[in-house]
């Protein structure tokens, strides 16, 4: 889903700038031998380095610009380092360069070995819970555990975004704020998405509706298309052309997003139309699948 890819690049960029504070300098403590992620303590704990050596190797492997190498040198760096704070922001940073690719199942194996490190940072798990929705295909034989999994990663990330959420220091309040409504919307939209397939309209259109509500001031257009679906899976035609409406307003022009809107509003126009003079049921049944 591109949304979330470009939404959680974004995100994970500012949790790696933690990452990139680290390899500027190397500060010491009062004992005068252990470098840190900063030099002035903030209110949040900040990842350190116990050791020189451990700062180089860290150093070293944050380097690498290709995300398998990345990720090879983060699983160098945790068995050298088994106790080390600096693992999991490796590891993110492997999955947010896998993100940038757009390959999903390597998001969601660098994402699990930094849920893995940190099962509290909402960040791989809203990434590794999309990642496997957005992968899963109805024929699947492991389509249920992965939505089992993808389920439990969501509610874990609303769980703990306020708690979980590592803020490098100087990140302005309203940045954090917008940070964490992003992610809380990925997280309701993913839960949408796995109540839809099974189904569950009444559940993913609340999903849904938490998702679009959390980002009015940055709305997405797939979101609202996905809403409209389950709406009008749930007969509330007016609802789900609403919905529709602000999909194709909020749609890029010549997108396959718009033109899927276009269709399902020019459906429920129809639909709404005929039933004004008919008590016959619809037609054409809703449209089974949104985009990813």
């Amino acid at each position: 889903m591109r949304r979330t890819l470009a939404m959680m690049a974004a995100l994970l960029g500012a949790s790696c700038a933690m990452a990139q504070g680290t390899t500027s300098k190397t500060p010491t403590s009062a004992q005068g031998s252990q470098p840190s992620a900063a030099a002035a303590a903030p209110a949040q704990h900040q990842p350190q380095a116990k050791s020189k050596d451990e700062y180089d190797a860290y150093n070293l492997a944050a380097s690498k610009s290709d995300p398998a190498q990345l990720e090879a040198a983060a699983d160098d760096f945790a068995q050298k380092f088994p106790n080390s704070e600096l693992k999991e922001l490796l590891y993110v940073r492997a999955m947010n360069s896998y993100q940038q690719q757009n390959n999903s199942a390597k998001i969601v194996a660098a994402g699990r070995k930094a849920i893995e490190v940190n099962p509290t940072n909402p960040v791989p798990l809203v990434a590794v819970a999309s990642a496997l929705v957005m992968d899963t295909r109805e024929t699947d034989i492991d389509r249920d555990a992965r939505y089992v999994e993808a389920s439990k990663d969501a509610q874990a990330a609303l769980d703990n975004v306020d708690t979980g959420l590592e803020v490098p220091p100087g990140i302005p309040p309203q940045q954090v704020a917008a940070a964490k409504a992003n992610l809380r919307s990925i997280a309701y939209d993913t839960l949408g998405v796995i109540a839809m397939n099974k189904k569950d309209y009444a559940a993913a259109e609340q999903n849904f509706q938490k998702a679009a509500d959390l980002m009015k001031d940055q709305p997405d257009a797939v979101v609202y298309l996905r809403l409209s679906v389950a709406q009008d899976n749930e007969k509330k035609y007016p609802e789900a052309l609403d919905s529709a409406n602000k999909a194709v307003q909020y749609a890029q022009e010549g997108s396959a997003e718009k033109n899927l809107a276009k269709q399902q509003q020019a459906r429920l126009q129809k639909l709404i139309s005929e039933k004004a003079t008919s008590n016959s049921p619809p037609a054409t049944p809703p449209p089974p699948t949104t985009p990813h």
